[in-house]
């Protein structure tokens, strides 16, 4: 038999190497730690809880009798059920739930608050900037920021001849001095390095205010911030008591000529649960901003 007739064997076709694949380990999904979450749940909310019933029942106890000057818990409950329940029926100009008149409130606050949180750190920073300016103003600040809020209302009411650009004036005259004090001590206390950073670099003045000296000032400018706002939220309570209209302070001055105690309990405990709101609002903003560098 010749070579050319002789077939060789086809070899099988060999199967390809399988190509060295790096597989990553699954990771577990992130678990829930319901017991972790639980643990600090009831350390922010029980013991307050045990402090509100101790004092509901002392309360109760002390204004149980019939010739008791204040009424009792069980008495503003049933008295002012509609203020609790519900906060926002409307049945007329004068006739709405409280949780209208707090948003009322709120609108006259932001408008008041916001001037005053804005003038306030362009004032301080101007006033950080210069230690004559600091020495001259600022005991002229720590005189102003002493007067009471109605102090400065009929000095308002006569410049604006309207209730509610009064308000709002002593909104803002009452909760800018905190923000303005705060505000320059946090710019006296950038490090020198910042500006001499600043410097090298050729920083304008706007440059210099919105990338070192707030950064830098934040802590010390939400400090004041917090400062200003429970001053605003006083200051409007104050002023509507005096001026009218249908906010939450001349709810509650209502509420004593026409003998309503039940319902002023009720509404000064809205007050105080939306003044914690608001501060505990702009703590936040402040740690988000700062990134936890801003005091609690």
């Amino acid at each position: 038999m010749s070579a050319l007739a002789k077939k060789e064997p086809i070899p099988a076709k060999t199967a390809p190497k399988a190509a060295n694949v790096v597989r990553l380990a699954r990771q577990p999904p992130p678990r829930i730690n319901v017991r972790g979450v639980a643990m600090v749940a009831a350390r922010s909310i029980v013991p307050p809880l045990v402090v509100l019933t101790i004092i509901l029942t002392v309360w109760q106890v002390l204004c149980s009798s019939p010739d008791a000057s204040l009424p009792s818990p069980h008495r503003v409950w049933q008295e002012s059920f509609d203020l609790i329940a519900y906060p926002f029926f409307n049945y007329g100009s004068q006739d709405i739930g409280l949780g209208w008149r707090v948003i009322i409130s709120l609108q006259r606050v932001a408008y008041g608050f916001g001037l005053a949180a804005i003038s306030g750190v362009v004032v301080g920073a101007v006033i950080g900037q210069s230690v004559w300016a600091m020495r001259g103003l600022d005991p002229i600040f720590q005189v102003l920021r002493t007067v009471p809020p109605l102090a400065w209302l009929p000095l308002s009411l006569a410049a604006f001849q309207d209730s509610n650009p009064s308000a709002i004036f002593v909104i803002f005259i009452t909760s800018i001095w905190p923000v303005i004090i705060n505000t320059a001590v946090g710019v006296r206390n950038i490090p020198q390095d910042y500006r001499n950073v600043a410097q090298v670099l050729r920083l304008n003045h706007f440059e210099f205010f919105f990338k070192i000296m707030l950064p830098s000032a934040a802590p010390y400018i939400f400090t004041g911030l917090r400062i200003g706002v429970g001053l605003s939220w006083l200051a409007i309570v104050a002023a509507e008591m005096l001026t009218g209209g249908v906010g939450i302070g001349f709810f509650i001055w209502d509420a004593w000529n026409s003998s309503r105690l039940p319902d002023i309990i009720v509404a000064l405990a809205y007050i105080g649960v939306v003044g914690f709101a608001l501060d505990k609002l702009v703590a936040a903003a402040g740690r988000l901003i700062t990134r936890g560098a801003s005091a609690n």
